[in-house]
């Protein structure tokens, strides 16, 4: 593959070339001239502004007969490719070698400069799945983000964090393995309280051997397989055995799971009778924006959606789902046998072979027309359309309460885009400053910001505030200027330290500010006292009580409440990451590379008490002794060898 770096881009001087490109008829673009030099080889181009910014990043497998099509008559071109060529001054190639190096480079590129006409995935997080690693003699269900090629088995992904706990609390009642943290089973003299309340088998105290332990992590795997006419088979058998011997209290443990299965059964919904792994992909477009909507089927069964609103910019629906496959798929994302997509897409072969790679086994992209799997898309289909008109019936509303809010409040435009500043810290300790944005009533989480406080390590939430505010204003210049309004989650103090630094920078007239606290104060119905939001404004001696304002007041409080959660979580990881760094700097023969190494492995303290000498030495750099003092300092007195 031609490396970003290595790959020679083509700078082409236009004054050199005469002749017209092959389709332009009259008053040729500018651009169209160097057409005429592109060759007819795979690679990726580039179209830039005046400024040298990336405005669209495209692949093709004959790179001339590609970019001549952007420049046909007006009438044979959609909207969006009219406007990019008219906001293009510059047009650059890259040759690949192959179809699948194009595609592979065209996905670093868009990565890198996110260009303006690319349809770029909003949501970049990772799903939820499960992990099991049959190399650890008593291995336990983990919930991970990230799917690695590291001999576990992967089950998932889930739809949400509340599906995945769901699934994890359904195990746990079925499957009672061990739920302590750490990568090895840490012995003790008795078992914790899980064990008692029947959640644990007890490996940890030796109440369970190996063989039987092993024999139910078998058991959870055909479950999650899908394979549960195998596991009740098996469980049917080993319970009339026990009944046969006697062993009553085991029989009607083997019944109890039986029981369980088999109410969990009757709850799903199976969808198809090949019991495979799709994942369904239908789309939804309007003038105004695309919706898709992700079915997750696993073994024949549908466990959840995703869905993803791409406002802008629009797009063929053949472009929007190879850019949406090539995006989805590159993040370590669990790789289905199927995905299924309602129309052929002009990368399809390409995109397979690149998933089937990655994935390790052959993986379909299945354009599809008729039969159960025209079912499946059928339904994705409409989860599309639902959850688009839901999106802009939401956008309609939240436009008509701003309007509003813009009233009450007295501000001189409407805050369509709206950021609030909240500090979290301990009597000054581990400051940081968060700055969550919300766009059109809704977070918009690709600008939240955090920032670690310098300035201040006595407790001052005004002057903390302030450093915040000027290095968002410094650094971040251009999600300034998109803001309406600057709300600070506090009072009066706050306000006044902020509106003489925003008069200080000359902010005042670019910026609106407000801000919001919760005082205790009589309450004016029959409940006594209660607690009350007051809008400060500068400016305004009494603070705005908007209890005639509900809706208003309640999209103020999800944004304050959302910047506060943001603070504390980013406060909470700086904590932990400090006491760790603490613990470990008393500990002599452990220096900031080792500390390093030490963190990257195991990532906590309470991880590190659970592991075990051996584990230690293997960390470059931990001698024997090393790692005696780490299991001393931190408490941590298991036998060499122990797991």
């Amino acid at each position: 593959m031609v490396s970003e770096e290595s790959a020679p881009t083509q700078e082409i001087n236009i004054s050199s070339h005469e002749d017209s490109p092959e389709t332009a008829k009259e008053a040729p673009h500018p651009l169209a001239l160097k057409t005429t030099v592109f060759p007819h080889l795979p690679g990726v181009y580039l179209f830039k502004d005046t400024d040298g910014t990336v405005l669209y990043v495209g692949k093709a497998r004959d790179l001339r007969k590609r970019v001549v099509s952007y420049f046909r008559q007006a009438g044979s071109t959609s909207a969006k490719t009219r406007v990019l060529v008219s906001k293009a001054s510059d047009l650059e190639y890259v040759i690949t070698s192959t179809e699948k190096e194009a595609l592979l480079l065209e996905s670093s590129l868009i990565k890198k400069h996110r260009p303006r006409y690319n349809v770029i995935l909003r949501d970049d997080k990772n799903y939820p799945a499960l992990r099991i690693d049959l190399r650890n003699p008593f291995p336990r269900i983990e919930v991970v983000r990230r799917l690695q090629r590291d001999g576990a088995l992967y089950f998932g992904p889930y739809p949400s964090s509340y599906a995945v706990r769901e699934t994890l609390k359904l195990l746990n009642r079925m499957f009672p393995l061990r739920q302590c943290k750490g990568k090895h089973l840490v012995p003790r003299e008795r078992p914790c309280l899980n064990h008692a309340m029947g959640r644990c088998l007890g490996a940890c105290a030796g109440k369970i051997s190996q063989e039987d332990y092993r024999r139910m992590v078998d058991e959870v795997v055909l479950f999650l397989q899908g394979k549960t006419d195998v596991l009740q088979q098996k469980l049917r058998e080993r319970m009339e055995q026990a009944a046969e011997a006697l062993q009553f209290e085991q029989a009607a443990f083997y019944r109890d799971r039986l029981q369980s299965i088999h109410s969990m059964l009757e709850k799903q919904n199976v969808v198809s009778d090949r019991f495979m792994n799709q994942d369904v992909i239908g789309i939804y477009q309007e003038t105004d924006g695309t919706e898709l909507a992700v079915l997750f089927v696993r073994q024949g069964v549908i466990v959840g959606q995703k869905n993803f609103d791409i406002k802008e910019p629009q797009g063929e629906p053949e472009e929007i789902l190879t850019a949406f496959i090539q995006q989805y798929y590159a993040e370590g994302r669990y790789i289905p046998d199927e995905i299924l997509i309602p129309a052929s897409i002009e990368a399809e072969e390409v995109l397979g072979e690149w998933l089937s790679e990655l994935r390790g086994k052959r993986v379909r992209i299945w354009p599809v027309k008729r039969g159960d799997r025209r079912q499946l898309l059928d339904l994705a289909e409409k989860n599309a359309r639902e959850r688009f008109i839901s999106h802009r019936r939401m956008q309609q509303r939240n436009a008509g309460l701003l309007e509003s809010m813009q009233r009450v409040l007295k501000t001189p435009r409407i805050p369509f885009r709206m950021a609030c500043v909240d500090i979290s810290n301990i009597q000054g300790r581990h400051a940081v400053g968060a700055i969550v944005v919300f766009d059109h009533g809704q977070p918009d989480k690709s600008s939240y910001r955090s920032y670690r406080v310098e300035g201040k390590n006595e407790p001052d939430d005004p002057a903390m505030m302030a450093e915040v505010v000027e290095r968002l204003f410094r650094e971040e210049p251009d999600l300034t200027a998109s803001l309406d309004l600057l709300v600070l989650d506090g009072g009066k103090g706050q306000l006044n330290r902020i509106h003489r630094l925003m008069q200080d920078l000359g902010m005042l007239e670019q910026l609106p500010l407000i801000s919001i606290a919760k005082e205790r104060e009589a309450d004016r119905g029959e409940k006594g006292r209660g607690f009350y939001e007051k809008i400060y404004i500068p400016g305004r001696k009494n603070p705005r009580i908007l209890s005639s304002f509900p809706e208003i007041l309640h999209l103020l409080q999800r944004l304050r409440d959302e910047s506060h959660r943001f603070a504390i979580s980013n406060y909470q990881q700086i904590h932990r990451h400090e006491l760790l760094t603490s613990a470990l700097d008393a500990i002599p023969g452990v220096g900031s590379k080792r500390r390093q190494l030490l963190l990257q492995q195991f990532g906590s303290v309470e991880n590190l008490q659970n592991v075990t000498r051996e584990d230690l030495k293997k960390i470059p750099g931990i001698s024997e002794a090393i790692a005696e003092k780490i299991q001393e300092v931190l408490g941590n007195q298991l036998p060499d060898g122990a797991s």
